[in-house]
């Protein structure tokens, strides 16, 4: 089926033709959702011009976010991505043990690299959802900023603080790393929950102003991390258990349980589903699946951009995401909750 960009600019189908004419309706009305929401992808890496690349990018993420129409992007960085690799299974783990500091160095030099990126691509960093708001307005694509794992504060409260002060508003207590906060669902389960200082950690990103995303972590960190919660969660990026939609099974143990996925929806929290779909169609479903389970008020796009098989590889393809949902048989109402909506109450709960 032909993009909703070349219909609306004219380039594809005869005038008249039937295919251009419900295309440009349904292109027609996504736009129109897009218009009137803060359209968030809630955990990206960027793509090929994110954080993965070593050297000032070529590309440019702010003008395939305009192309789309995307408002904001969660984009994060991994401290622990030094020690990652692949098993014979082809499932990312930890291949050695982090030397003291390590992690913390490699954080700082991520930060630093965001720093770099935002200017070189003239995003606006966003650290309230006022300036989202302002930000939508203008039509200006923004950045928040977020860390996936917090392995690189070795206990030290304080780390936490100077992440948050560097414009860090979206904190992930765990990733593929062992650490003293709680348990990851490819890990070895040794603290069954949040440990006394996972609890600190969770209070002190509500007293700063974050977001607590309990992605990666363990059903029985996930339930415990809302028991602590006085707000909502983010589960960022994940998808329902036994999806019939999802393109790949290599990330199975990385799913969620409907309990795993109403535990956080409880805190009037969202979960987002990644993009390891095969079409946008196949990924509306798999938005449905979780739906289903935990309401369309609970639900948001993470799509962690850039996995492979992916359904959205390029932030162009934003308004065809909606545009699929519409299709779906989402409302225009729903879509935009889906897109953004859900998200912007979660932020505003979490750091105003």
């Amino acid at each position: 089926m032909a993009s909703v960009q070349a219909i609306l600019s004219g380039g594809v189908g005869p005038n008249g033709s039937t295919e251009a004419a419900q295309i440009a309706e349904v292109g027609a009305k996504a736009l129109e959702v897009l218009r009137k929401t803060i359209s968030v992808d809630v955990h990206t890496h960027g793509g090929p011009q994110g954080i993965y690349s070593p050297a000032p990018p070529n590309g440019n993420l702010a003008a395939g976010m305009r192309a789309g129409s995307l408002a904001a992007v969660c984009l994060s960085e991994i401290p622990d991505e030094p020690l990652l690799g692949r098993n014979a299974a082809g499932v990312t783990s930890i291949t050695r043990s982090p030397r003291a500091g390590e992690l913390y160095a490699h954080h700082l030099e991520r930060l630093a690299w965001v720093d770099a990126m935002v200017t070189h691509h003239g995003l606006l960093r966003a650290l309230t959802a006022g300036d989202l708001e302002s930000a939508h307005a203008s039509g200006q694509p923004s950045v928040i900023g977020g860390v996936e794992g917090l392995d690189f504060m070795e206990g030290k409260l304080e780390r936490l603080e100077e992440a948050h002060q560097r414009g860090i508003r979206a904190a992930q207590l765990v990733h593929y790393t062992p650490n003293d906060i709680g348990d990851f669902q490819t890990g070895v389960v040794t603290h069954d929950g949040v440990t006394e200082f996972g609890a600190e950690v969770i209070r002190a990103c509500h007293r700063l102003g974050m977001v607590v995303d309990v992605a990666h972590a363990t059903e029985q960190t996930a339930k415990a991390a809302a028991r602590v919660s006085s707000k909502p969660l983010l589960l960022s990026h994940t998808a329902l258990v036994g999806s019939r939609a999802m393109a790949s099974t290599r990330l199975a143990a990385r799913c969620v349980t409907p309990d795993h996925a109403r535990a956080v929806a409880e805190t009037d929290g969202a979960i987002g589903i990644w993009a390891i779909f095969e079409s946008l169609d196949k990924y509306v479903d798999g938005l449905k699946e979780m739906a289903e389970i935990v309401g369309v008020d609970h639900v948001c796009v993470g799509t962690d951009q850039q996995v492979v098989p992916g359904a959205l590889q390029d932030y162009s393809q934003w308004v065809n995401l909606i545009a699929a949902m519409l299709r779906g048989g989402f409302t225009s109402e729903e879509a935009g909750k889906i897109a953004g909506g859900n998200y912007m109450r979660v932020l505003r709960a979490a750091v105003g």
